[in-house]
């Protein structure tokens, strides 16, 4: 605090801590709120327009907190952050399962976009301290919001929001409540959930936790994450392998992907040094890889097979799902490490991945479902009813 502009004046520790995680939630929070709405927007109007509306206000909430000057605005900009990122991350996600249809090419895309989050995530704690120490506290926000007016650009020449006028003889999708109380893709939501939320409880904890107990320094805490960017990337591409040469075990890619993520986090309190705490993080991060590559592929397969194929608010529903977890981690985490410790929320953490891994044997069968209430047979039974349903038609005869 003794760096910061008189105009932050110094807040009681617990006051200020409050504050922080309610900033740090409002993005997930109002990105859970949302994506409902956001899901069912894709599928009326397609994953370009939304994609390129999302990156136009990441890039104003990005501009925003440059120049923010209190905390009404920086709340503000977090949380129009979450409003772009409801659009940018479902429809960029959907696009990519709509463009890749098969497999293994589906599987390899999006793992692909994970290694790209991931990077994004765990090099953004270096990436933002360094430019804030040598640069000031404005530059590490204008670069990001010129990444962001980047991929804006770069969107309008390689897919231009309704360039080819296809969307409107596309089928309509499946509403969002309906593919909420499909069994399976309710396995797979719960599954995202659960293995991000040891990740998402431990980034606002792990910091003090170094401290207290190891007197870890601040650029050790700094570069905390930033190793498991590797084992992350390991984990996407054996997973990719994997699916490629036995797709029929993808739900037992996530099962062990949510062991070891559950091993990892029951490990992470008995590490007394800097050097022992990167693996179980490592070991975390590299079973993330498995569960979200080996179960986002999954569900637009569900949803190919059980109901029609489009996929934006399918992919809502894995935002929701890890939105659930970064809401509360910043706002429930601390208050477990104060009343119960830091040790039991993570022996809670790994339970609960542990005792999830058997739910995903419920998949076990998808590999062998085939379309039922899918857009292909919809279009036998009704008939081409424009230029997009007679295409499919003949593609289906040929």
């Amino acid at each position: 605090r003794s760096l910061l502009p008189a105009r932050y004046p110094p807040t009681s520790g617990g006051n200020e801590d409050v504050q922080i995680g309610v900033l740090f939630a409002s993005k997930a929070m109002l990105q859970l709120l949302v994506n409902p709405l956001s899901g069912t927007l894709i599928d009326r109007v397609g994953y370009e327009a939304p994609l390129l509306a999302g990156l136009a206000v990441l890039f104003l909430s990005t501009a925003t907190f440059a120049f923010a000057e209190n905390y009404a605005t920086l709340f503000a900009a977090r949380s129009l952050q979450g409003l772009g990122s409801a659009f940018a991350d479902t429809a960029g996600i959907a696009l990519i399962a709509d463009r890749y249809a098969e497999e293994p090419a589906r599987s390899r895309a999006l793992g692909t976009a994970l290694a790209c989050i991931s990077f994004g995530s765990l090099a953004a704690p270096p990436f933002g301290g360094v430019l804030y120490e040598f640069a000031g506290k404005r530059v590490p926000f204008l670069v990001l919001a010129c990444v962001c007016l980047l991929d804006g650009l770069l969107l309008l020449v390689l897919a231009p929001p309704g360039g080819t006028g296809a969307r409107a003889n596309m089928p309509v999708g499946t509403p969002i409540h309906r593919l909420m109380i499909d069994p399976y893709i309710a396995v797979v939501a719960g599954a995202l959930a659960t293995c991000n939320i040891p990740l998402a409880f431990l980034e606002p904890t792990i910091a003090n936790w170094m401290k207290d107990s190891m007197g870890a320094s601040e650029w050790e805490v700094g570069l905390t994450w930033l190793p498991a960017f590797f084992p992350h990337v390991l984990g996407v591409y054996v997973t990719v392998q994997l699916a490629a040469a036995y797709p029929h075990l993808q739900w037992f890619y996530g099962a062990l992907g949510m062991a070891i993520i559950g091993a990892s986090s029951c490990l992470v309190p008995a590490c007394r040094n800097f050097g022992q705490v990167i693996i179980p993080l490592c070991g975390i991060c590299f079973g993330i890889a498995l569960v979200d590559t080996a179960l986002l592929p999954t569900l637009a397969f569900l949803v190919d097979v059980r109901h029609v194929s489009v996929y934006g608010s399918v992919y809502a529903i894995a935002d929701i799902s890890y939105c659930v977890a970064y809401a509360l981690g910043p706002v429930v985490a601390g208050q477990i490490v104060h009343t119960m410790g830091f040790a039991q929320l993570n022996l809670g953490m790994g339970l609960a991945n542990v005792l999830y891994a058997p739910v995903l044997l419920f998949l076990k069968n998808v590999c062998q479902m085939k379309p039922s209430h899918s857009e292909r047979n919809i279009l036998l039974e009704e008939g081409p009813k424009g230029l997009y349903d007679t295409i499919k038609m003949e593609e289906r005869k040929g």
